[in-house]
C-alpha cells in the first residue's frame, strides 16, 4: 500500500469504527436484539514474513529492489476484549468491535538479501521484541442450534506494531521503530450458551497485513517491507445483556 492510499485508509478507519458502534446503539432497542462483552486469551502462531524487501536503500547501501529472505517470528500469547451486537430484525447477523495484543518476537537469525546485479548476501540480524496491537470492526454471521452457535466474521484491522532491537548487528546500537497500517482480520468460532447471560467460546482468527517498518540512519538499519500472517487460537467468556 503506497503512502497516499495508506494515509487515506488510516483516515477512514476510525469513521468505520464509529459507524459500527452507532449501528450497535441504534439497533439495541429492536426486538430480541442481543449485545455482549467478552474477554479472550489464546495462542498466536506466527508464520515467517513473506515477500520482504529493503524498505529504504539509503540507510544501508543496498539498491532498490533488494529482496529479504523470510524472517522467522516466535509464537506468543495473545489477550484482548470484544463487544458485539446481533440485530433483532436479523438475529443471524451481527457486528463486533475487538482489540487484542500479541508479541511474536523476532529471534536472532541469518538473513539472505538478494541484491540486483550482485547475487545473494548473508546478514546476521539481531533479535528484537515485537508488540502488535490490533483493533478491528467485524461483520458476523451465526447459526443458532440450541445452546451451540457456530459463527464466522471478517473485517479490516488496524495493526499497530512497535519493534525494539536491543543491539544492531551492524553497529551495536539499539533501535526502536513503529508502524501502523491496515490489514485483514477474520474469525471462525463456536459459542456455547451456559445460561441466558453467560457463554464461552473457542475461536480461530487469521490476520494478514503488510508491514512497512522504516529504516534508521543513525544505526544503519535498512528497515523491512514484508507480509505478516498470524494465526490465533482463542478461548473466551462473554456476558450477554
Amino acid at each position: 500500500m503506497n503512502t497516499h492510499h495508506q494515509g487515506r485508509a488510516l483516515y477512514l478507519f476510525p469513521w468505520f469504527m464509529i459507524g459500527t458502534c452507532w449501528l450497535m446503539i441504534l439497533s439495541a432497542s429492536a426486538g430480541h436484539a442481543e449485545t455482549y462483552i467478552a474477554g479472550q486469551v489464546g495462542f498466536t502462531l506466527a508464520q515467517d514474513t513473506a515477500r520482504g524487501r529493503v524498505n529504504d536503500p539509503t540507510y544501508s547501501g543496498f539498491p532498490t529492489g533488494t529482496s529479504i529472505s523470510n524472517v522467522d517470528l516466535n509464537n506468543s500469547i495473545m489477550y484482548g476484549m470484544k463487544v458485539g451486537h446481533y440485530f433483532g430484525s436479523a438475529p443471524w447477523l451481527g457486528v463486533e468491535l475487538e482489540g487484542f495484543v500479541t508479541t511474536p518476537h523476532r529471534p536472532q537469525q541469518r538473513l539472505t538479501l538478494g541484491v540486483p546485479g550482485s547475487g545473494n548476501v548473508t546478514l546476521e540480524e539481531g533479535g528484537a521484541t515485537n508488540r502488535f496491537i490490533v483493533v478491528s470492526p467485524v461483520l458476523l454471521a451465526r447459526y443458532q442450534a440450541g445452546a451451540f452457535e457456530p459463527y464466522v466474521g471478517v473485517g479490516p484491522g488496524l495493526f499497530m506494531l512497535h519493534q525494539k532491537q536491543l543491539t544492531s548487528a551492524a553497529s551495536g546500537t539499539a533501535y526502536s521503530q513503529s508502524y501502523t497500517g491496515i490489514g485483514l482480520n477474520t474469525q471462525v468460532g463456536l459459542r456455547y450458551r451456559l445460561t441466558d447471560h453467560f457463554s464461552m467460546f473457542g475461536e480461530w482468527k487469521f490476520n494478514y497485513a503488510r508491514l512497512n517498518l522504516p529504516g534508521q540512519a543513525d544505526v544503519n538499519h535498512f528497515g523491512i517491507n514484508a507480509i505478516a500472517t498470524l494465526h490465533h487460537f482463542v478461548f473466551g467468556v462473554a456476558y450477554h445483556f
